[in-house]
């Protein structure tokens, strides 16, 4: 594809926020259709753990994996071709091997773990790795604290992690909450991604363990609050079903209607224009009021080509 055919002839600032394997799909058609260098991507870390003595950081490196082409992309994380002998050894040991790391995914967290220990921060580690991966567009974690998302179920408090992979989010969810959200920070050059962006985008992620602990991080609510009109979210229900994950039995478990109409709802307050697929276009006159604009275009991603056009649709989009 040539240069004058990927790039739109008005460069725009664009700063997404973004979870893991449903917002990666996104992300790569902007990637594709944009100029990669105008792309911020701010990265939910409440689903990063600490395994094996390691700092594992799931969301950001679906999102640096993919935008490198080097992800799985049949799981939608990990490398592509990836092996699990380190993993496999691990268990002879009886470590824990409910959490699939890669051998060459390992890799990645060693480094990860050991600029921790020389001091850096995690922001600095992200751009490490992207760099080195040769990825152009900007990654950042949404906070240089731990914000680990812990899930209150019939089981007792799980982390995110043990309640998703381990437990295959089989409990029943009473409450989130974002540990030490209070007491957090926005990482370096999150508050001004936003402050500049031309657009902002909220990929198609879930709404409350996603994107959830990205706006419970004092500031960065009250940020997108004051650029409403230029943010379009994009809702990861269709039909009243999740497109990846578990959001809309999370939803339903947590008294909320597991639907665009009420994915809107919880956007409302800083979110000017709600995307939702052709299939729930009946929702659109309850969402517009809410007071948001509602743009009705195809999101469901499938392949590469459904990813670009869903981007130049939002791309399109009266700002």
């Amino acid at each position: 594809m040539s240069p004058a055919k990927r790039f739109p002839a008005k460069r725009e600032k664009i700063t997404a926020l973004a979870g893991g394997v449903g917002a990666s799909k996104l992300l790569l058609g902007l990637h594709d259709v944009t100029d990669p260098r105008d792309l911020t991507v701010i990265v939910n870390t409440g689903d990063d753990l600490t395994l094996h003595g390691l700092k594992i950081s799931p969301d950001l490196d679906i999102v640096t994996y993919t935008l490198a082409g080097i992800v799985d992309a049949a799981k939608g994380w990990g490398y592509r071709g990836e092996t699990f002998h380190a993993l496999k050894r691990l268990a002879v040991f009886g470590r824990i091997n409910w959490f699939n790391l890669g051998d060459r995914d390992l890799a990645t967290h060693i480094h990860r773990t050991a600029m921790l220990a020389e001091g850096k921060s995690l922001s600095q580690a992200a751009d490490a790795i992207r760099v080195a991966l040769g990825v152009k567009s900007r990654i950042l974690p949404m906070s240089d604290q731990d914000v680990p998302t812990m899930i209150a179920t019939d089981e007792g408090e799980l982390h995110f992690q043990e309640y998703l992979v381990k437990r295959r989010a089989e409990p029943l969810v009473r409450a989130i909450r974002f540990d030490g959200a209070d007491n957090a920070r926005p990482a370096a050059d999150v508050m001004e991604a936003i402050r500049s962006a031309d657009r902002i985008v909220i990929c198609p992620s879930n709404p409350l363990i996603s994107i959830g602990p990205i706006l419970a991080v004092p500031g960065i609510r009250e940020a997108l609050r004051a650029r409403k009109a230029k943010v379009v979210a994009v809702c990861p229900i269709v039909g009243g079903k999740s497109l990846k994950g578990p959001s809309d039995k999370m939803l339903a478990q947590l008294g909320h209607e597991p639907s665009a109409f009420g994915v809107a709802k919880l956007y409302a307050d800083f979110t000017g224009t709600f995307a939702i697929d052709p299939a729930d276009k009946a929702q659109a006159a309850g969402i517009g009021k809410l007071g948001m604009k509602v743009a009705i275009i195809p999101t469901i991603m499938t392949t590469r080509t459904q990813k670009r056009k869903l981007a130049r649709s939002l791309l399109a989009l009266a700002m």
